[in-house]
């Protein structure tokens, strides 16, 4: 069985176990990926990951698309690719309309359209060595001249994928982007019967092609490893709570028929009762959105997965789980998930 490339989440409580986890990974060959939340961002542990590792892609999953400026967000991605000699992916999203209002004091409306006057905005300043930059736009404004002096970026174009839940932000990588990062809570019937069929409709809306250019469909997959099944299931359930707590994320919910799981959840969390909401996450929920086992049943139940796919992530639970936890799971994964185990291919520019 063919098997994709296959990446890791490093996103970990402490910083420096989001370095060695990188580290690791670039032994074993396996792309490294990280994200940024309220307390954490993407860049600066890819900034050191980019030194730590030599061989494998570095990117987000996801960084941010509001909170920053197009200038700084194109100036941050360039750097990023000359640290890591070219090896750089920018996945980006926009997180929640609650996010986009609450955390960074944004109009939450249309994250959609958004999204789709930003990549191409960038994709125009990472070239501003060659051209001014002019735009007035819905969401952004921005005039810069390059200055005389500008040294060229390392690559004209660095690679964008994004991220989403609901159809219509799924829609948007097709229209723009040149990829597509599926949340962990997207099961393999949801890519099929819902992202990719956006994904579709959104590359008819703008005339593209998918099939014909190099675009890369992703998924994150929850995973959750320990030699005792029972402890490899309960953080699992722990990272499924929290995301259960995200009406944003009811699309996929409702799709896999969890309504009376995210309900419960969500009654427990306003109660602040976390051993609740580990508790309303069924069997039902863990199996089909997680891999949770000994890491060899982890390992192949993971690469099952990996056949219809551009690219798999592995994704670790860190919500509520102790951070040492956290730690063992990627590493015990890492291990044995390296490229030894299978024929590594290629590595998309």
């Amino acid at each position: 069985m063919d098997r994709a490339p296959l990446g890791i989440s490093v996103f970990a409580p402490e910083l420096r176990q989001t370095v060695a986890l990188a580290a690791a990974a670039d032994q074993a060959g396996i792309d490294v990926w990280t994200s940024e939340l309220f307390n954490r961002t993407a860049t600066v542990p890819l900034a050191v990951a980019a030194h730590v590792t030599s061989r494998v892609r570095i990117g987000s999953s996801v960084m941010y698309g509001v909170g920053r400026s197009p200038l700084m967000l194109a100036a941050e991605a360039r750097d990023l690719d000359q640290l890591s000699g070219g090896r750089f992916v920018l996945g980006l999203g926009n997180g929640t309309r609650r996010m986009i209002s609450d955390w960074h004091g944004l109009d939450p409306a249309a994250p959609a359209l958004r999204m789709e006057e930003l990549i191409p905005l960038l994709r125009r300043l990472f070239r501003l060595h060659l051209e001014p930059v002019i735009h007035s736009g819905r969401f952004y404004s921005v005039k810069v001249h390059p200055i005389a002096d500008g040294a060229p970026p390392l690559r004209e174009q660095v690679p964008i994928v994004t991220g989403g839940v609901s159809p219509r932000m799924i829609e948007s990588a097709g229209r723009v982007a040149d990829g597509f990062i599926g949340h962990p809570i997207m099961s393999a019937d949801y890519l099929d019967a819902v992202v990719r069929p956006a994904l579709q409709r959104g590359a008819a809306a703008t005339g593209r092609a998918l099939a014909e250019e190099r675009f890369e469909l992703a998924a994150m997959v929850l995973c959750s490893a320990n030699d005792d099944e029972r402890t490899a299931r309960l953080d699992a359930a722990s990272q499924l709570a929290f995301y259960g707590t995200v009406k944003s994320y009811d699309s996929a919910f409702d799709h896999h028929g969890f309504g009376a799981e995210t309900t419960a959840i969500r009654t427990a969390f306003r109660a602040g009762d976390l051993d609740a909401m580990r508790a309303a996450v069924s069997d039902r929920m863990i199996d089909t959105l997680a891999i949770a086992g000994t890491p060899e049943d982890v390992a192949a139940r993971l690469w099952a997965r990996s056949a219809a796919l551009d690219h798999l992530i592995v994704s670790g639970p860190t919500n509520g789980v102790p951070a040492e936890r956290v730690e063992a799971n990627l590493r015990g994964l890492i291990a044995v998930l390296g490229e030894d185990q299978y024929a590594r291919t290629a590595i998309p520019g």
